[in-house]
């Protein structure tokens, strides 16, 4: 009676303790999709070869902008990286670990991975871009991939945007 006592209070206490470790919601959001996309662009041939992975998350780290590009920073994935944890990423995408588990394993090596956020997307339909500071003008153009050459007052910039933005927002008929 004793011991069932006990491993009722020990299974209850790991439950509580691994759920009190676990991402949840918004919880390193960039770290999971970053992983869960780079994990896509792998080919089955690469995944169980963790240097391999090693080597494709440093191309995929070339192509990183923003927020994904701190992420390949803080693992070293990019030249200038002051440290490299890229075995803590390799090692278990090899093992098909879900995204969140691996990211679990990140935060504990280094915290910061989980501190990083992705800027709220500007919806340009209901926004109204008179009212938009320049810097989020030019961060609608940065996530186009595009550029105002010669764009000097706020009236050049939404001109530009209003001229790509059939190319880039979907509207609804």
């Amino acid at each position: 009676m004793l011991h069932a006592k006990l491993a009722i209070f020990v299974v209850t206490f790991m439950c509580i303790y691994s759920s009190l470790h676990a991402l949840k919601g918004d919880d390193c959001e960039v770290c999971i999709k970053t992983v869960e996309k780079f994990s896509a662009s792998l080919d089955d041939s690469v995944k169980k070869d963790t240097k391999k992975i090693e080597n494709e998350f440093r191309e995929f780290c070339k192509k990183a902008k923003n927020k994904e590009q701190r992420f390949c920073y803080y693992l070293g994935g990019v030249e200038d990286s002051a440290t490299g944890i890229l075995s803590e990423l390799s090692k278990p995408l090899s093992w098909s670990m879900p995204a969140e588990k691996i990211c679990e394993k990140l935060k504990k090596k280094d915290a910061q991975i989980c501190d990083l956020r992705f800027e709220k997307q500007i919806d340009v339909n209901t926004v109204d871009l008179k009212k938009l500071k320049v810097k989020d003008l030019k961060k609608i153009l940065s996530d186009w991939d595009e550029d105002c050459d010669g764009c000097l007052e706020k009236s050049d910039f939404i001109k530009r945007i209003n001229d790509l933005k059939h190319k880039y927002v979907k509207t609804e008929l």
